[in-house]
């Protein structure tokens, strides 16, 4: 089991539920934007959220984003140990540290001293992209143990100095790198482990190689919490994220969608149905279950276990509540109006 280390109000490792990250990509000295998009990403259901650092004014402008917003904010530190000094003095409740460009020893027990005093964690985040040359194979080549021992470097480096509040991640764009990488990680020490397949892509194949590389380490048993990095809406990275929790069945929040792929059988827009419920139902953080089938084959024992269902017809559908039918042939274009209606009013009445 990994040691608990807490981020803020948050604790992760140890027996506590796998926390979903993102990080902002707005300038941290527009602090107004940020603060809007921090609200966004805690709305979504983000638990932590990394702000970029890259001078003294984006670590200033962390005191003033922190009096605005509950999130506990991680401030991401590479080439200079005094914007760590600076982020924590306006109160950053994490660093990121990159042991690729941050390399004076001395310079890292500097802010592991400044780190400790405040009782501020620190997560030592390898990327393939930046890792030291001291721990690749070649110029183009970066192995799964080069990427552990950069992270060690600077793992043992905090504990000689007495620091123990330490998280690690091992990223790669290339999935079975990160995968490999993270397992030998798992095998070194207790340290809770930071999940992601980094520059993922833009959403939809970030999205499918973010769950392949965190899904496998997470059905292993490996990791504490997670990123999904997307090119664009950090929104869409903490949704992603919270579908790879529910598809492993580790957390959930909100309605998970069973939704027949169609086929010619099928005699409603089942599609388009979804489509119309998922974004009416979007702020529900409820784990509900909800099944639009279009057809009797499949859709009958997938109405019938989910909380709510459309079970579709030739034109109608019929809707399920907890296994039962409560409304038999109910007009195609009355049926999204009418499951969402029953699933709000259930909502209302807890």
């Amino acid at each position: 089991m990994t040691r608990v280390v807490r981020v803020g109000g948050v604790a992760i490792g140890g027996r506590n539920p796998v926390a979903v990250q993102s990080m902002t990509n707005t300038p941290p000295t527009d602090v107004a934007a940020t603060v809007a998009q921090l609200r966004r990403l805690q709305a979504a259901g983000c638990e932590i959220v990394r702000v970029a650092v890259p001078d003294r004014a984006a670590a200033d402008a962390i005191r003033e984003i922190k009096r605005e917003v509950t999130v506990p904010i991680v401030a991401d530190i590479h080439y200079d140990h005094r914007l760590a000094l600076a982020a924590l003095a306006a109160g950053a409740d994490k660093l990121r540290l990159n042991p690729g460009n941050l390399r004076d020893p001395e310079k890292i027990r500097a802010v592991a001293r400044a780190a400790g005093e405040r009782g501020v964690p620190i997560r030592v985040g390898v990327n393939a992209g930046s890792v030291d040359v001291r721990f690749q194979s070649s110029q183009r080549e970066v192995r799964p143990e080069g990427l552990v021992d950069a992270a060690l470097w600077e793992v043992e480096l905090l504990e000689r100095a007495g620091f123990r509040d330490i998280v690690v991640a091992i990223k790669a764009h290339d999935v079975p790198l990160t995968v490999e990488a993270n397992r030998l990680l798992r095998q070194k020490g207790d340290w809770p482990v930071h999940l992601g397949i980094t520059e993922a892509g833009m959403e939809w194949e970030g999205a499918i190689r973010s769950a392949v590389g965190i899904g496998i380490l997470l059905a292993e048993g490996i990791g504490d919490t997670l990123r999904v990095s997307l090119a664009g809406d950090p929104v869409r990275e903490v949704e992603a994220g919270w579908e790879i929790l529910a598809a492993l069945g580790l957390r959930r929040r909100g309605p998970t969608y069973v939704v027949c792929p169609t086929c010619g059988r099928t005699g409603i827009d089942v599609p388009g149905l979804a489509r119309a419920v998922r974004a009416g139902l979007a702020h529900l953080v409820q784990p509900l279950t909800i099944a639009i089938m279009g057809c009797p084959v499949n859709g009958v024992g997938e109405a019938e276990r989910a909380d709510f269902a459309i079970l579709g017809g030739r034109g109608f559908g019929t809707l399920y509540a907890h296994g039962r039918v409560v409304q038999p042939r109910v007009p195609e274009e009355r049926l999204a109006t009418e499951l969402m209606a029953l699933v709000l009013q259930e909502v209302a009445d807890a």
